[in-house]
């Protein structure tokens, strides 16, 4: 049976990169009919962040990757967090230390810095000096007392080169002589991220490991701990690098460049309101400004989002705040670097699952084409079934607060019909929230006002429009049409001409769904009562 994990560290926000990592994993283990395990990697206890263990798991939930092994739902093979397993990992430490196979270190952070300072002068790899007789257990409690750090090395004896055999990268050999002696436990007690996943992976029956490039180099180390242990070898691919449009790897780090940049752009502006949107000190914002720090992705997203700053999705709960349906990445984070063998391009899950292959997974780095994805969710919302629709937008509206989420499901599914051609479901309730807002609520959009309504006739044109709406005896989107195209012909004027004024009017700007069904969707008294204040609000200002 095929086994394969994915292995997040819960350091963040579920990034781009680890939910294609997650994907391929799943849908190799899914089309094999094998298992797929989700394990927790939190041995880096500095990095950890409290919540990221539950935000992966809900993030992965919402893509539609579920697992048969894990952390929440436990199994066989538990525990499934790192943390709660170092009883495990101690006892093939020290059976590596009682095989003269891994000894204690006592090297200070000093210390390591100088050989480390000697081996670029000397132009030559740092390799760490192994002692010719192995510390024993006086000499590692004689440096505890002394408050010497104690770590514990794998001591590289292998001759014969390590080769590597990648499904995707074909096989890559090192000479062992390159490698030096490895940390494979920390000073904190807690295991060496490659002594942990060779532990884990053998343990969990892992058979498969398709992960990201950049996780090359560590799999010789980790073959030659699975040789040390007599762990079998399991079969590797790693996948090729994700770039952006820009031709850079496709990193979180674009998020705060792109809000540095925003910043500056906009020259004098009010840095302690930015800094207290985002909970940071001004002293903070300033040497962020200047390229020192990096604020934690939260506070990024909230100082752009006080400055009205777009910035670009990376992690998958960006993507759900933007308004993308959860079959529209899957399908899109299929196609980075794999293809189905023929020129499909929308793929359901049970469609990728079923012709999924890693002789398909390419070597060649895969483009994150925004608008590609972009053209995938306008054709997913519009593919799929009205229910699937429905749901996915409620969720959506619940988790950003929306005024729309008040609204029924059959309500939903017309404002969803509507906006046909929408690109994502942020723009459909950006249309629509008109609708669902106090009349003292609506914000009106200053340019707008300006083209639409001060410059020209429009307020007249406005004023016809109401005196017109209170004569229709019946209100339907069919009869709002009738009455405006009327109206435009005796004006000869183009609809728009007419639409437009009734639109900042009623919306508040210039963007709706088709403004005859957004007439029909305000109701006709709040209409008119929208038009009243507007022409009350306005009527001055074009005087």
């Amino acid at each position: 049976m095929i086994v394969t994990r994915f292995a997040p560290s819960p350091t963040g926000y579920l990034h781009i990169g680890g939910a294609r990592t997650a994907l391929f994993n799943w849908l190799l283990a899914r089309k094999t009919g094998g298992k797929f395990l989700l394990r927790i990697e939190d041995t880096d206890t500095k990095r950890n962040t409290p919540t990221a263990a539950q935000q992966v798991m809900d993030d992965l939930r919402w893509l539609g990757i579920d697992w048969d092994e894990g952390p929440d739902i436990g199994g066989p093979n538990g525990p499934y967090k790192q943390s709660d397993r170092r009883d495990i990992y101690n006892r093939y430490i020290q059976q590596l230390i009682d095989e003269k196979k891994a000894y204690y270190c006592f090297d200070t952070p000093e210390e390591l810095a100088a050989m480390r300072l000697a081996a670029e002068k000397e132009k030559r790899n740092n390799i760490y000096p192994r002692p010719a007789v192995f510390p024993d257990i006086a000499a590692v409690e004689k440096a505890r007392a002394e408050g010497k750090p104690v770590t514990v090395r794998l001591a590289v004896t292998q001759t014969e080169p390590i080769v590597v055999t990648d499904k995707v990268r074909g096989t890559i050999s090192i000479n062992p002589a390159e490698l030096s002696d490895f940390i494979i436990q920390k000073s904190d007690g807690f295991p060496t991220y490659h002594m942990a996943v060779v532990i884990d992976d053998e343990l969990m029956g892992v058979t498969h490991i398709i992960r990201g490039q950049e996780h090359l180099l560590n799999t010789h180390n980790h073959q030659l701990l699975q040789k040390a242990l007599g762990f079998h070898i399991p079969t590797y691919a790693h996948m090729s690098v994700t770039v952006s449009e820009s031709g850079g790897k496709l990193s979180k780090r674009e998020r705060p460049k792109v809000l540095k940049k925003a910043i500056k752009a906009m020259g004098e502006v009010d840095k302690d309101a930015i800094a207290k949107a985002g909970d940071i000190t001004a002293e903070e914002l300033e040497t962020f400004l200047k390229g020192k720090t990096t604020p934690d992705m939260p506070a990024v997203d909230a100082m752009a989002a006080s400055l009205g700053v777009h910035l670009p999705e990376i992690n998958i709960v960006d993507f759900f705040r933007s308004g993308y349906l959860p079959e529209t990445l899957v399908n899109f984070l299929a196609l980075l670097g794999w293809n189905p063998g023929d020129e499909r391009e929308i793929m359901s899950r049970e469609e990728l699952t079923a012709v999924f292959d890693l002789s398909r997974v390419s070597k060649s780095n895969s483009l994150f084409d925004r608008q590609k994805l972009m053209a995938f969710n306008t054709e997913y919302i519009k593919l799929l079934p009205p229910e699937a629709r429905i749901y996915h937008f409620r969720t959506y509206l619940e988790a950003i607060d929306s005024p729309v989420a008040t609204a029924d499901d059959e309500l939903l599914d017309r404002i969803i019909r509507i906006n046909e051609g929408a690109r994502t479901l942020e723009q459909i309730e950006q249309k629509t929230r008109f609708a669902f807002l106090a009349d003292d609520k609506i914000e009106y959009d200053a340019k707008a006002v300006k083209k639409v309504l001060l410059k020209g006739n429009g307020l007249e044109i406005l004023k016809t429009v109401g005196e017109a709406l209170t004569t229709l005896r019946e209100l339907t989107p069919e009869s709002i049409e009738t009455l405006l195209r009327t109206m435009a012909e005796e004006k000869q004027v183009g609809l728009g001409k007419i639409a437009q004024p009734l639109r900042v009017a009623i919306c508040g700007n210039t963007i709706s769904p088709p403004i005859f069904d957004a007439v029909d969707m305000l109701g006709v008294n709040t209409a008119l009562k929208r038009i009243k204040n507007t022409l009350s609000n306005f009527q001055q200002e074009k005087e």
